[in-house]
């Protein structure tokens, strides 16, 4: 069953942050300065903020009661639960969100209230910003796939023996050298090498 793995981001991979974290922002007289938020992966262009003020808000943000009530990200139930399911594979959540406990149980208890108590085996809750090496190093050379937004992360599986792809937004679609996904079916389609649903 060790084979039956996959790491995963969980904002704006499983669930929408992004959405949730700019109707947050809402409250402190912030919206988007931009015409298509979707496009950029810096929250702070898109709000006009500098980016130490914009780290205060997201820590805030991802410390308060909201962070255990996001929407899933497109379709990321329906395929994430038939991998679990159908498939039989875990999720193993690589995301920095905060430090905090009790931010890290709100996570928990979003996730398995959306995607019910089996499909995740385990949490790695990161610092707010945080880099990825160290939580990636922990699977050196499974070659799990490793889903992701951000290329960055998704290349530096690739180090460590993994396989990264990415889920597609705004901000990464221009990436060629990393496998790109519109949605879950489509990573689906790809873990499962399955074209019924096609």
């Amino acid at each position: 069953m060790d084979n039956r793995v996959i790491l995963t981001d969980c904002d704006g991979v499983l669930l929408n942050w992004e959405y949730s974290f700019y109707i947050w922002m809402e409250r402190f007289g912030f919206k988007p300065v931009v015409d298509d938020p979707g496009m950029f992966y810096d929250a702070g262009h898109v709000l006009g903020i500098e980016k130490p003020d914009l780290i205060k808000y997201i820590r805030q943000f991802n410390e308060s009661a909201a962070i255990g009530f996001l929407p899933p990200f497109r379709d990321a139930m329906e395929y994430v639960k038939k991998l679990h399911r159908e498939h039989g594979y875990v999720f193993h959540v690589i995301t920095s969100l905060s430090t905090d406990k009790a931010a890290g149980e709100l996570r928990k208890r979003n996730l398995c209230k959306l995607f019910g108590d089996t499909v995740f085996d385990d949490y790695i809750f990161l610092d707010t910003g945080a880099d990825k090496h160290e939580a990636l190093a922990k699977y050196q050379d499974k070659d799990y796939y490793f889903i992701e937004d951000k290329p960055e992360n998704a290349l530096l599986a690739y180090d460590y023996g993994l396989k990264g792809v990415l889920v597609e937004h705004g901000h990464n679609m221009h990436i060629t050298d990393i496998p790109v996904f519109k949605n879950w079916k489509s990573i689906y389609k790809h873990i499962t090498k399955d074209n019924e649903y096609g």
